[in-house]
């Protein structure tokens, strides 16, 4: 898993409430779970004009040029500013992984769903949560500001931008994970060695599970 440290990067406005994970990802595009490949279809009936489906080329779709990721002035952007409740839904974890790969390392927002947090903890995806009238307020700046961009510091639990600054709050073992990048498989193959151990003696203590085991 990517590890998060310092971020900066370019703010897009999505003003919309309980944004759910269907929307984030459509359950059309739950069909592989190979963790890449969902970048295209991020946001994808509002993204599109037309109903997209697995392999269709996003170069051949018709685009919703009034769509916020499609405006030209959010290009590239890399810090995702959402209303209360982001995330809300179904438990895919393929929502996390969509914006990932769209190139978001940061959700900024009043409030999150549980499990959708819980994904983004396990993928390197980091969620800050602000007070409402302290989103509004960046909302309003990042819509008169073109080119708004936010550096998200963890370590400090900090967050500034064009005059702005706060400092967020995170549990200290969600910080732990995220700065070090470790996952569940990373925390596992710590202790590959205590591990590799216990198998041992059970196979000298117990011979007859392993009898038809490769060694």
């Amino acid at each position: 898993m990517r590890s998060f440290s310092r971020h900066t990067g370019l703010v897009v406005p999505l003003d919309g409430a309980n944004v759910d994970t269907d929307q984030i990802i459509p359950k059309q595009f739950l069909k592989s779970i190979r963790r890449t490949g969902f970048g295209d279809n991020l946001f994808d009936a509002w993204r599109y004009l037309d109903e997209g489906e697995m392999g269709m080329n996003p170069n051949e779709r018709r685009i919703d040029h009034d769509f916020v990721l499609n405006l030209p002035r959010y290009a590239g952007g890399s810090v995702l500013l959402a209303r209360r409740n982001f995330g809300c839904g179904s438990s895919r974890e393929h929502a996390v992984w969509a914006l990932l790969e769209y190139g978001f390392r940061c959700v900024v927002a009043p409030s999150f769903a549980d499990i959708f947090a819980t994904n983004a903890l396990k993928n390197g995806l980091l969620l800050v949560a602000l007070a409402e009238e302290v989103v509004s307020a960046l909302f309003a700046h990042t819509h008169a500001n073109e080119g708004f961009s936010l550096t998200v510091d963890l370590p400090a639990q900090q967050i500034a931008g064009g005059g702005f600054s706060t400092r967020f709050d995170i549990e200290p073992e969600r910080k732990r994970l995220l700065v070090n990048g470790l996952d569940d498989i990373a925390l596992t193959l710590r202790h590959v060695d205590a591990i590799r151990a216990f198998e041992q003696d059970r196979r000298r203590r117990a011979p007859w599970v392993f009898e038809d085991a490769p060694v």
